[in-house]
């Protein structure tokens, strides 16, 4: 369970897939917000972990527009109405789903949202909502509070990752739904090998051991157990001195 971090401290959790809490500069962020059991014909392996009702996010933010980063059900239950940012094209779709204000956003586009600075920076990958859908834009963040984190959404390794350094969190996604990966993700290997332009003093791998198409954990589960462990061992070559945290979902840290 999401547990709010104590006065003044600052907290993330990952809550399964690309779904972090993110707790810094006094507000509570909610990242590619997917809180379902099942979605079209995925199907979560790992208990949905609660949010504290009491608690809401004071806003979300949405790297892109395919449905296991953009779950408009999810959206619509959140309690509050949080502000939603979101890709530049994709606002009309959020502001259906949410009573909150919708702000799209462009790479380089920064705000404050309380004591948090949130910052849109580029992403590599097909923000449409579906393979013909209409143009979007896709964007990772970075946040900064007393601590500085980068959530990566879904993204192939990019040139200017160098400019986002220095880090000292970076959340980085491995791999994704199904056995393979299509173009626009990074597998271990190439989520490692961005460490060295990042520079984080800690990374997070996301994006695996969550979702898995219906029937097919039942003969083929590696993709969802060996991801992290590849890129704990490719990290260990690529940026020895970077600390990899590997967490379950419903589990997080104070950040250091």
């Amino acid at each position: 369970m999401a547990t709010r971090a104590a006065h003044g401290a600052e907290r993330l959790t990952w809550l399964g897939h690309a779904t972090v809490l993110l707790e810094v500069g006094g507000v509570r962020l909610l990242t590619d917000p997917v809180l379902r059991e099942r979605i079209a014909h995925l199907r979560r392996q790992v208990p949905v972990p609660d949010l504290d009702p009491e608690v809401p996010p004071d806003a979300v933010l949405i790297s892109h527009g395919h449905r296991d980063h953009l779950d408009v059900p999810t959206l619509r239950r959140l309690r509050a109405a949080p502000l939603a940012l979101v890709p530049r094209g994709l606002g009309s779709i959020v502001s259906a789903a949410t009573r909150g204000d919708v702000m799209e956003l462009r790479a380089g586009d920064a705000l404050q949202v309380g004591g948090a600075h949130v910052t849109a920076v580029p992403a590599v990958h097909d923000g449409r909502r579906s393979p013909r859908g209409k143009a979007a834009d896709t964007l990772g963040f970075v946040v900064r509070g007393r601590r500085t984190v980068y959530f990566a959404g879904d993204t192939e390794p990019f040139a200017a990752m160098a400019d986002l350094a220095p880090l000292d969190i970076a959340l980085l996604p491995i791999w994704g739904w199904g056995p393979t990966l299509g173009d626009g993700h990074m597998d271990p290997t190439e989520a490692a090998s961005t460490l060295p332009a990042l520079r984080p003093r800690i990374a997070v791998p996301i994006h695996w051991g969550t979702l898995y198409p219906v029937g097919m954990s039942r003969y083929r589960p590696g993709p969802l157990e060996d991801p992290p462990h590849a890129f704990v061992r490719a990290a260990a070559t690529t940026a020895p001195e970077v600390e990899i945290r590997v967490l379950a979902p419903g589990e997080g840290f104070p950040l250091p």
